[in-house]
């Protein structure tokens, strides 16, 4: 029977029944490891392996055919170097963790908007003041940079709450979903940052989209705009951010992710009074939804593996999604 090698660390019995039984109805039986580096020993056996964090596995499984990333993030895959098989499928998870990350986003402009991080240095202080003015969600003009299933969800999600939402893209021609007011693209973004209340940066790592947010764009936003990262730190300057912060040409900022991860300790964005920040946590596997999701689409494409279809859910690593 063919093979399957599965890192089963964020799984539940209900997934792995899930995938033993579709598995098996297509002619492949389920090996489980609870790390890449147990797997790594036995790589040879297999011909499909379903994990994360794993370079030295595909670096080593020279007769594996397709990796399925569980993560949406492809990184440290993109280099040839990295696969024993050069002509290995590659497969990842991008469309699993939208609803999780679109609900991080709705939750920190939230928070900044209502000013929750000035409360919660007031109740460390323990001085009881309330602040005024806050701001709302409703009649904010948003502008979310990336379109994929993050930014649409984000843009679904702020809709409903009565936000104004622009979605920007490398080709605007490709339209997007009914929550976006309107579609741009690239080249059009220097135009909309001095309207722009919040930004939401929802883009994978590529050539294009490192540095999007420099020293100089940060300058075309208004005093009063937020900006939040939850798709790569490399599309974002952080020491021009953080001089934005500090000298409050920025009311704000939320990053989930950064340049460097963790930030040095002696970095500025560990005690920035107006900036939420977070270890990569927004979209990460906790949320049983996105467990779920990954699953499926991997089921999905293992049926068409089998039937020796093409992958939904292929990857281009020289591209970078």
């Amino acid at each position: 029977m063919r093979k399957i090698a599965v890192m089963d660390d964020y799984l539940s019995p209900h997934h792995k029944k899930w995938l033993g039984e579709a598995a098996g109805k297509l002619g492949f039986s389920i090996d489980y490891y609870p790390t890449a580096a147990a797997a790594l020993p036995y790589i040879d056996q297999y011909e499909i392996f379903f994990g994360h964090s794993c370079v030295e596995v595909i670096r080593a499984g020279r007769g594996l055919k397709w990796f399925a990333c569980v993560y949406a993030g492809i990184d440290p895959y993109r280099a040839d170097e990295v696969w024993g098989n050069p002509n290995c499928l590659f497969t990842a998870s991008a469309g699993a963790y939208g609803v999780a990350i679109s609900e991080y986003v709705i939750m920190v402009l939230l928070m900044l908007l209502h000013r929750m991080p000035e409360y919660e240095r007031l109740r460390g202080e323990k001085r009881w003041q309330r602040l005024s003015p806050i701001r709302s969600v409703y009649g904010l003009r948003l502008t979310v940079v990336g379109m994929g299933d993050t930014g649409t969800q984000v843009a679904r999600r702020a809709k409903a709450l009565g936000a104004t939402v622009r979605g920007v893209r490398r080709s605007k021609s490709k339209g997007g979903d009914a929550a976006f007011d309107s579609v741009h693209g690239t080249e059009e973004l220097d135009s909309l940052l001095p309207e722009t209340d919040a930004l939401v940066l929802c883009l994978p790592s590529t050539e294009e989209t490192r540095g999007l947010l420099d020293r100089r764009r940060l300058t075309l936003l208004p005093r009063d705009a937020y900006v939040v990262n939850t798709g790569r730190g490399s599309a974002v300057d952080t020491a021009a951010l953080v001089e934005a912060l500090r000298l409050g040409q920025l009311a704000g900022a939320a990053l989930d992710v950064v340049d460097v991860e963790p930030p040095p300790a002696d970095s500025p964005l560990w005690t920035m009074p107006n900036l939420i920040l977070t270890p990569h946590c927004s979209g990460d596997m906790a949320l049983l939804h996105t467990c779920d999701r990954v699953v499926e689409m991997f089921l999905e494409d293992l049926s068409r593996y089998a039937a020796g279809e093409p992958l939904l859910h292929t990857v281009d690593r020289r591209r970078g999604y």
